[in-house]
């Protein structure tokens, strides 16, 4: 077992945990912040940022080499973002790894069609900004984009996240989760838009609300491919403006993605088949139109 130790940030601010610190970087390759064959910053770089020791950096390093996100950790120059690996269908991967490549797979198409069904748009938002990245790149040329996504209503009582102690009193969970569907979703709306007046695409993206809570998260990529995932609890605190926010709450990006091609066989086809018939049921009917603020 490897045991961390807590370090005082130089600003007096709590410092980072070596998971901490890759979730962190992580983040930043993922949205293309760091792209691949650029360096990472010195340790002693990423030790003042984070306000920890190098040692704890050091640690967060060999967790993305054992990610494959590294490439060239050594004990001299920093190392180097790696290539993204080729797309794996079957192996089961967390969202946050998986997803950016099958999307981007989704979008080698003329004509783009992506159906979500999820409780915040995060890790897609982070996907299809590597996907626009591509786009301006002129790597992926896509004709059309359709993009559509469930997320739940804001004036149902959500199954999660909510209060540990829930007193009825204070709904800042509520709020948070709220202002994170809303700033998200705009995001990725934005990003993908912008691809008219830049690109000349045809871009169509609508969202819809849920009158419920979904447990598990959909991914519908062109009528070919469906990715589920399910939405783990787990308890955890937050902090939201003065307040830490102690809740039962679902970290969507590291939900193992499931993989189903129409191509595979009867039983996949079959899976995705209905899996379409579902959401387009659901938007069909029981779901309302959805605004953004």
């Amino acid at each position: 077992m490897v045991v961390t130790q807590e370090n005082v940030a130089v600003n007096g601010s709590r410092s980072f945990s070596p998971q901490e610190i890759a979730d962190v970087l992580r983040d930043r390759i993922r949205a293309g912040d760091l792209k691949a064959g650029d360096r990472l910053p010195t340790q002693a770089d990423l030790a003042e940022e984070f306000g920890v020791e190098r040692g704890a950096v050091r640690q967060a390093l060999r967790v993305l080499q054992e990610a494959g996100l590294l490439t060239n950790v050594s004990k001299g120059s920093p190392p180097r973002i790696a290539e993204p690996a080729a797309p794996t269908h079957g192996e089961p991967q967390p969202t946050m790894v998986g997803l950016a490549p099958r999307v981007a797979e989704a979008f080698s198409e003329t004509d783009v069609r992506i159906d979500v069904v999820c409780h915040t748009a995060e890790t897609l938002m982070v996907a299809i900004s590597e996907i626009v990245r591509q786009i301006h790149e002129g790597r992926l040329r896509p004709r059309s984009i359709e993009v559509r996504i469930l997320v739940p209503s804001r004036e149902i009582t959500l199954a999660f996240p909510v209060p540990v102690d829930d007193t009825g009193e204070d709904d800042s969970v509520h709020k948070r989760w709220l202002a994170m569907r809303n700033a998200q979703g705009q995001v990725l709306q934005h990003n993908l838009l912008a691809l008219r007046a830049t690109h000349g695409i045809d871009v169509k993206v609508t969202f819809r609300a849920l009158p419920f809570t979904p447990p598990v998260k959909l991914y519908l990529l062109n009528g070919e491919e469906a990715l589920l995932g399910y939405y783990m609890l787990t308890r955890r605190e937050e902090e939201y403006g003065s307040q830490t926010l102690d809740m039962y709450d679902a970290l969507g990006s590291q939900s193992v993605l499931f993989s189903f091609q129409r191509q595979a066989g009867l039983r996949d086809a079959a899976f995705v088949e209905e899996s379409q018939k579902w959401f387009d049921a659901l938007w069909e009917t029981i779901t309302t139109d959805l605004t953004l603020s």
